[in-house]
């Protein structure tokens, strides 16, 4: 026990490590924030001024009472709540490249946590596996930070067919229902279910949600190594197919191509942003790149007025 508690801290410590030095190299030396743009809670109205703000700020109440045309500028946000949402189902245990789907899980809420490492700023992690949706505190500050990857990193690995199937969707709904307060969520997972698609969009009425979908090579296409015995990890049923057969071999990337074209059109028309991730990828470069993308984003809509 004492050497696989020792080993587990090693491995934090590097992982702390990585995704720090990495990403401060990327980002050349300041750590960015996943969001980006003016606030969204409302504060006082004020008249309305022509060319300078954006009509879909309008208060209708206030205008009505005043007969004349208000918005509702938004609170500056000194502080941001963000809570993530990690995908613990068997599924995730998956990997046949660098690391597993879980591993990458893991990385990226300690890179959220760096991320959002700024003064007043929390993180929360909703944990959902089976039917229970485990929480771990909304809390600042890198201690907090590294006292969740750690507990984490600890969390049981389902044997198959031992806890009911993971459901996506109702976890979405429970993270929307018990954390109303606008911020950022952040739902990480391999998104195989479909059931999500509804609650998703109902989260992105109120929260800014980046979806980060986890992805293995070996889940895009089957390799060609004859009879191979493939087990669901959520039920434990068993399989035996021979990977010798072009057409199968073939039917099944179409299947995933078409799958995950799904999942990417839901995702955008659910209003939140897309990040994946492999395991056989540079899951770091891609995480500073899709951030360094938003805070470009960011400062153009509010050069443009748009959001």
């Amino acid at each position: 026990m004492t050497d696989l508690l020792a080993g587990r801290e090693r491995a934090l410590r590097s992982l702390e490590l990585s995704v720090k030095r990495k990403l401060e190299g990327f980002l050349h030396g300041e750590i960015t924030g996943l969001r980006s743009g003016l606030g969204s809670e409302p504060n006082e109205a004020r008249p309305y001024q022509p060319g300078q703000d954006d009509v879909r700020r309008m208060d209708w109440n206030v205008t009505a009472r005043s007969l004349e045309p208000h918005v509702r500028a938004p609170l500056a946000e000194r502080e941001l709540e963000t809570w993530a949402l990690l995908d613990a189902s068997a599924s995730m245990d998956f990997g046949t490249a660098l690391s597993e789907k879980r591993d990458v899980a893991v990385a990226i809420v300690g890179a959220l946590g760096l991320l959002a490492d700024r003064p007043g700023n929390r993180l929360g992690v909703r944990v959902a596996l089976g039917n229970d949706l485990r929480r771990l505190p909304a809390a600042a500050g890198r201690l907090q930070l590294r006292h969740t990857i750690r507990a984490l990193l600890t969390l049981p690995r389902p044997e198959p067919g031992a806890v009911p199937r993971t459901d996506l969707g109702q976890a979405v709904s429970r993270l929307d229902r018990e954390h109303p307060r606008p911020g950022l969520r952040v739902i990480v997972s391999d998104f195989h279910e479909t059931n999500w698609t509804d609650p998703l969009r109902r989260l992105t009425a109120r929260h800014e949600v980046i979806a980060v979908e986890v992805l293995d090579p070996r889940e895009l296409e089957l390799p060609e190594v004859g009879l191979l015995t493939l087990v669901d990890p959520e039920t434990g049923r068993r399989r035996e197919i021979q990977t010798a057969n072009h057409t199968l071999r073939r039917r099944y990337a179409e299947a995933m191509t078409a799958h995950r074209d799904h999942t990417a059109q839901a995702i955008r028309s659910a209003g939140a942003a897309h990040l994946v991730l492999r395991t056989d990828a540079d899951w770091v470069r891609d995480v500073a790149s899709f951030a360094t993308a938003r805070r470009r984003a960011g400062a153009r809509s509010v050069r443009t007025g748009v959001r």
